[in-house]
């Protein structure tokens, strides 16, 4: 063997030599921990969930290789959700995900240095879990749902759909959006109502079980048309909701698209699935050190509405044309 030969083969043998001590010094790439409180399983809305996920998966988090999210549900009894929250702060997660303010809530009162992000809560100034939208302070932040502003609009929407309307209800669920932001839609709705000649009849549900007594209720109140304010319970018994309505004959409107596509009448609110999908930047960002503090709150931009024409049919109403140019979508 030639001394060139030679020094070739100690090379390469010393390259194969050290190449399993080099790969056993490269750090093992970290798992990111992520806790989820919300009211129900992922089952309840699969397509939101699911965004979610994508969203993280795009910026290159998947759930067994780099990610483990521990999950933690209310079943729909919001007075778990303390509990709830202090058993995922006790697993030292990296960020804790809470979807309904109730639940961002009793994350916020469980920890104060945790990473909170909400998602869609409906006015997060006012229910406290922010100082303001664009320094939130402490260790909260999210994308907010504009509820608020989306009661109005509903409530002006239900009269241009059904002019002749004169009395209509109210369907919402106390502590569903926090004690004062629930005061806060209550009052919005009833300006908005009473800016367009209506009377507005509030009826609440505070559990599944009280949904039929509710449309009972609205019966016995001659109302002529629904409203239904936002809330995580009603949307999971949205078809529950949209047959009650039919039986009742009543044209209903509500906050969340998913309520059309399901038979109701008409809808006015934020695309859901792609409000879930950009709270996985919120997650990407935190984990990268950001600080909740210092990550302005997303607000809503863009707002979509959807009319059923086969619903309209089905209770004798004609949408004015004037409305359906505005629709985003409608189903005919």
């Amino acid at each position: 063997m030639s001394g060139i030969e030679r020094r070739d083969f100690l090379i390469a043998s010393g390259a194969l030599l050290a190449a399993p001590f080099a790969s056993e010094a490269q750090p093992t790439a970290k798992v990111a921990r992520v806790g989820y409180l919300a009211n129900f399983p992922p089952t309840a809305a699969p397509h939101l969930h699911k965004a979610f996920l994508q969203g993280l998966r795009d910026l290159g988090y998947v759930e067994g290789r780099n990610l483990v999210i521990e999950y933690r549900f209310a079943e729909g009894r919001i007075e778990r959700f303390p509990a709830l929250a202090a058993e995922l702060v006790a697993l030292k997660v990296d960020v804790l995900i809470a979807p309904p303010t109730p639940a961002a809530i009793a994350a916020k009162q469980a920890t104060s240095t945790v990473p909170i992000v909400f998602i869609g809560a409906s006015d997060p100034v006012t229910s406290g879990l922010i100082t303001s939208l664009a320094r939130p302070g402490g260790n909260v932040t999210g994308l907010s749902s504009a509820s608020l502003t989306l009661v109005g609009k509903c409530v002006e929407l239900l009269k241009l759909a059904v002019p002749s309307v004169t009395r209509a209800a109210a369907l919402w669920q106390p502590g569903a959006a926090g004690e004062r932001t629930d005061r806060e839609m209550l009052r919005e709705a009833e300006v908005a109502a009473g800016a367009l000649g209506m009377r507005l009849q509030f009826v609440e549900a505070r559990e599944p079980a009280d949904i039929a007594k509710a449309f009972a209720n609205i019966a016995m109140a001659s109302a002529g048309a629904l409203t239904v304010l936002g809330s995580v319970m009603f949307f999971n018994e949205r078809r529950r909701l949209v047959d009650l309505a039919a039986t009742n004959r009543l044209p209903a409107v509500y906050t969340m698209t998913e309520f059309v596509e399901a038979g109701g009448l008409m809808a006015y609110g934020q695309n859901q699935a792609d409000l879930n999908r950009r709270a996985a930047t919120y997650v990407d960002k935190i984990l990268k050190g950001a600080k909740p503090a210092d990550l302005p709150v997303e607000q809503p931009t863009k707002f979509e509405m959807v009319v059923n024409l086969k619903t309209a049919k089905a209770l004798g109403i004609t949408i004015p044309q004037s409305l359906l140019l505005r629709a985003d979508e409608v189903i005919n």
